[in-house]
């Protein structure tokens, strides 16, 4: 047998794996058949004010999935104390299949007492829905973007009106935090937290926001400061933050015009500070920019008032998901030896702050601010980092790089290639991969995929991306 041969049998074992996981991923996180009202002991809770109660929107969920299946992908990401599913819906021309686009998502009802996130969450994607090859916006959004929408973080609170879950924990306090040593055994946190902090774990998101009430406007890190005075405290990207929290407030039919706070926009820590807050959690843990959205000045207004902040709101929420690919630069690392994805590492010259590529594809969604020269640069283990300069005017900018492996004084190749030394415990491990029974059963299946996905992979590792020509963007630079 020789080395290639041995190398590809690894790759049906991840195969074989990977279904696996899939299988038991989706059996886990979302049975299709399964309500609330499932379970003896939980009640759909009354519909307060004109409000949908958990059970309809439960309702409300399943049947935009079955009413959009073909932009859309229903699932949960874990239960409430109470039992309740955390559902999602992820809305894509491809959902549930990776590619390399950004992913946005959107958090509503974070705070029990703060409902209005996830009625305008609803609207959202059944809006995107109707609108698919019919409004620009809509196509683009769909098209480009991986959307993830929760509209309940905390159904026991809404069920109880309170603002903390059922154990009374306010679930925007109980992440890790930077400065104090809060949380620090994730056992220990809120159920509903722990989903969240496993979902941004599985899915690489570029951007997120959650919606709140009780004020009007976009707030974003930091939240809190180490000394826990109130005062401005920026985070590296206290720009590209103000930016996109002037998108969201500029987009909105009132919120730039406020007088309490200019532009409608405010540091979390110079308005109030917080701790274990999700939106620092999020950038710093994830790389993702999140944004704590107040869009309502009463907490809990008359349902009558929900069409007006749905049509206060409805722009300013398309806008920020579409900045995710509208703006910044954007790319993929390959290396140049076997031209396959490379595990990569963004930085930006004078921003301390690091976003990696994507896993699969080794795409890359750094939001920056338009108007100003930067100097990107790609790393990865083994090989020569690379940079290149580029000015963001108003469109994205695609910049893909091609890294070389190192070399040591010899001239021979540092930490490249596929590692085919074959040890007798990989060979041992092997044997017992494709000797379950499972494995049995399904080798020819197995095979089948293994090879497809080798051609597939041959054909994605030797074309670039077609890259986003459609939204203005700048013509891709190759480094």
């Amino acid at each position: 047998m020789n080395s290639s041969s041995f190398c590809s049998l690894p790759l049906i074992a991840i195969t074989y794996s990977c279904l696996l996981y899939l299988v038991s991923a989706r059996v886990g996180e979302f049975t299709p058949g399964r309500r609330l009202l499932d379970d003896a002991h939980h009640k759909p809770s009354i519909n307060i004010e004109g409000y949908m109660s958990n059970y309809e929107l439960e309702n409300a969920i399943m049947a935009f999935g079955e009413r959009c299946s073909n932009i859309s992908r229903i699932y949960s990401i874990g239960r409430s104390v109470n039992g309740f599913p955390l559902w999602v819906i992820e809305i894509s021309d491809n959902p549930g299949r990776e590619e390399p686009e950004p992913a946005f998502k959107f958090i509503g009802n974070v705070h029990g007492d703060e409902p209005v996130g996830r009625e305008l969450l609803i609207r959202l994607a059944n809006w995107l829905c109707d609108n698919y090859l019919k409004d620009p916006l809509a196509d683009m959004i769909i098209k480009n973007v991986h959307l993830h929408i929760l509209p309940s973080m905390n159904p026991d609170g809404f069920a109880l009106r309170k603002r903390g879950n059922a154990k009374n924990v306010d679930l925007n306090r109980d992440f890790p935090d930077q400065f104090f040593a809060t949380n620090d055994l994730e056992d220990a946190r809120q159920p509903e937290t722990k989903a969240i902090m496993r979902w941004i774990r599985r899915i690489q998101f570029t951007a997120s926001a959650s919606l709140h009430g009780g004020a009007l406007v976009a707030n974003y890190p930091w939240d809190g400061t180490e000394d826990k005075k109130k005062e401005y405290y920026a985070s590296p990207d206290d720009d590209a933050f103000r930016f996109l929290a002037s998108v969201y407030s500029h987009s909105h039919y009132n919120m730039s015009k406020s007088k309490e706070f200019p532009e409608g926009i405010t540091n979390g820590a110079a308005w109030y500070p917080i701790y274990g807050g999700m939106q620092d959690w999020n950038y710093i843990h994830a790389g993702c920019f999140e944004l704590t959205l107040e869009i309502s000045d009463c907490k809990w207004p008359n349902a009558s008032e929900l069409s007006t902040l749905w049509e206060y709101n409805r722009m300013s929420m398309l806008n920020l998901v579409a900045t995710t690919v509208k703006t910044g630069v954007h790319g993929r690392v390959f290396s140049v030896d076997t031209r396959t994805p490379l595990p990569a590492i963004i930085d930006i010259n004078g921003i301390n702050k690091s976003v990696k590529a994507g896993r699969l594809f080794a795409d890359y969604h750094r939001l920056l601010v338009p108007g100003v020269k930067y100097q990107v640069t790609a790393s990865s283990p083994g090989y020569k980092s690379k940079s290149t300069t580029i000015f963001l005017v108003e469109e994205a900018t695609t910049a893909d790089f091609i890294l070389e492996p190192e070399t040591n004084n010899a001239g021979k190749i540092v930490g490249s290639g596929c590692d085919c030394s074959g040890n007798y415990k990989n060979r041992l491990e092997m044997v017992d991969i494709l000797a379950h029974p499972q494995m049995e059963i399904s080798m020819v299946i197995i095979v089948a995929l293994a090879f497809l996905l080798l051609l597939y992979r041959r054909k994605l590792c030797l074309s670039f991306p077609k890259h986003r020509q459609a939204l203005g963007s700048k013509r891709p630079t190759v480094v």
